[in-house]
């Protein structure tokens, strides 16, 4: 069976983005897909050092989270990220995981689908969702898009189950990540593989 490892990036195991990453689930999961919650915690998460020591180990040296999920993402055919809005942006402490995750596992990540989900009370959604999708354009990851930018709004789960407009995108995105996966599936059948790509890395120089 196919899975979608959804990742919760909120302090709050069952707050909003736990709900809004629930419906998300339930959709996928009537469609056929498994899923698999991740909630990365509350207690700090190291940033990036940018040692270059995961290129030797092929994980991250700080062991904590991080190599947990890379490992789980391996087994898995697509992802949803979930964080709440901070000051609009995604929460430090999700931004910090992909950093480091995308950085030492890029490979577990490249040509799956991917989304971002975003919860605030108010405003600064789309400027998060902007944030998270970063990740995926620079990693080789077909983006999932819903009927509405991937945001539910509220201060509590209860207040985003009420959103209904959010909770339409959410089984929307559901379902188009479903149809996605489905189409890769039959073409992977058919024998169509994920492109080799060549890059090459330069830097600005004045």
């Amino acid at each position: 069976m196919m899975k979608v490892l959804l990742v919760n990036g909120s302090a709050h195991q069952n707050g909003c983005t736990a709900a809004a990453l629930a419906e998300v689930a339930r959709t996928l999961e009537e469609q056929g897909i498994g899923t698999e919650t991740i909630f990365i915690g509350n207690a700090p998460i190291a940033d990036c050092m940018a040692c270059g020591q995961c290129g030797k180990l092929d994980r991250c040296v700080i062991d904590d989270i991080v190599n947990k999920l890379v490992e789980t993402a391996r087994g898995c055919d697509g992802f949803v990220f979930g964080s709440p809005v901070y000051y609009a942006h995604p929460t430090a402490r999700i931004q910090a995981v992909l950093d480091r995750a995308f950085y030492s596992g890029k490979d577990a990540f490249a040509h799956k689908p991917a989304a971002a989900v975003l919860n605030a009370r108010r405003a600064g959604t789309t400027a998060s969702f902007d944030v998270m999708n970063k990740y995926f354009t620079i990693s080789e990851m077909p983006v999932v898009s819903s009927t509405y930018w991937n945001m539910t709004h509220g201060r509590t789960a209860e207040d985003v189950r009420l959103d209904e407009e959010g909770i339409d995108t959410m089984r929307n995105l559901g379902l188009n990540m479903a149809w996605v996966l489905k189409c890769i599936e039959a073409g992977r059948q058919a024998g169509i593989q994920p492109p080799v790509c060549t890059k090459r890395t330069t830097n600005f120089i004045r």
